[in-house]
């Protein structure tokens, strides 16, 4: 098992944001919203969007952290290939380190939930 988050692993391109946003199923949750798809790939992919509407730059870049942390750590538990967009909204810039870990945790069991259908 690795815990590596290598270049693979991300979403970098605008086009597949933009192809996950018109083609994914959306999830919410209080801080976060995601949209997940089938992906291209053999494995689970990751993009993350903080939008300026969240906080300044260094609030921004601690969410992107956050995310990708978590998701290095946890996407073990998911199963099959799907690319997934987490976008961040704005009441999660108030929020200690630990309740966004909570939040991505439901944000990730919902998501499990959604595949499973």
């Amino acid at each position: 098992m690795s815990f590596f988050f290598k270049k693979a692993d991300r979403i970098l391109k605008r086009a597949e944001f933009v192809e996950l946003s018109e083609i994914g199923r959306k999830v919410h949750t209080e801080l976060f919203l995601a949209l997940v798809a089938p992906g291209r790939t053999d494995r689970w992919r990751l993009g993350v969007t903080v939008s300026r509407r969240v906080g300044g730059a260094v609030q921004r870049t601690r969410i992107k952290r956050l995310v990708r942390e978590f998701f290095r750590l946890h996407r073990h538990l998911l199963k099959g290939q799907f690319d997934i967009n987490v976008i961040a909204k704005p009441a999660v810039a108030d929020r200690p380190n630990p309740a966004v870990y909570l939040a991505l945790q439901e944000l990730f069991e919902k998501v499990s939930r959604q595949i499973d259908r």
